[in-house]
This record gives structure tokens, C-alpha cells and sequence, in this order.
């Protein structure tokens, strides 16, 4: 297990075995994870070590966020919701009302 890893809490990682993550191998996973569980101290460990580049292209990249989580990485990162593949899926599932 990675040293750094140990910065992370490891309830994000309920369905794996934490003692085997890698930090590299592991990047996508990580990142989603404390994407959308984390805290802001967990947050900027991730920028550190990673680079807000690939933090930015890992998020853009991701088939779903919740809505608050969007919202924030939107307006922490300034970019716009048009760039985030899960904001463009959610324009193109049809809605029923409630």
C-alpha cells in the first residue's frame, strides 16, 4: 500500500481491498471517489499529487455526478457544465414528469 494513500478514508473505498490501492494504478478510481465523497483537505491532496489538469479531465470525463457535486466542480474549477459528459447524457435522457 502507497503511503499516501493513508490521507484518504478508506469508507470511500468499500468495495475493494483498501490495503491494495496504488495511487497510480488506481488514479480514476481515486479521483471519482473523493470527487464525490470527499472533503476539501482530501481534495486538494488529489491536486497535489495528481495536477488539476488531470483532475479536471478525469471529472469531465466521468458517466455520472450528482447534481450539487457538478455545481461545485463547476464553479471550484471554472468550467463550464457543457464540458462534463455526465451533464450532456442528462440532456439526452428524456425526463417523465413527477
Amino acid at each position: 500500500m502507497d503511503k499516501n494513500v493513508v490521507k484518504l478514508n478508506p469508507c470511500y473505498f468499500w468495495d475493494i481491498d483498501f490495503t491494495k490501492i496504488d495511487l497510480d494504478t488506481n488514479k480514476r478510481l481515486i479521483i471519482e471517489r473523493v470527487i464525490c465523497f470527499g472533503n476539501l483537505s482530501e481534495l486538494s491532496f488529489i491536486i497535489d499529487y495528481y495536477g488539476k489538469k488531470e483532475i479536471v479531465n478525469t471529472i469531465c470525463s466521468l458517466n455520472y455526478i450528482d447534481n450539487k457535486t457538478l455545481n461545485f466542480y463547476s464553479i471550484y474549477f471554472k468550467i463550464p457544465k457543457i464540458n462534463f459528459k455526465c451533464f450532456i447524457r442528462k440532456q439526452l435522457i428524456p425526463q417523465h414528469w413527477s
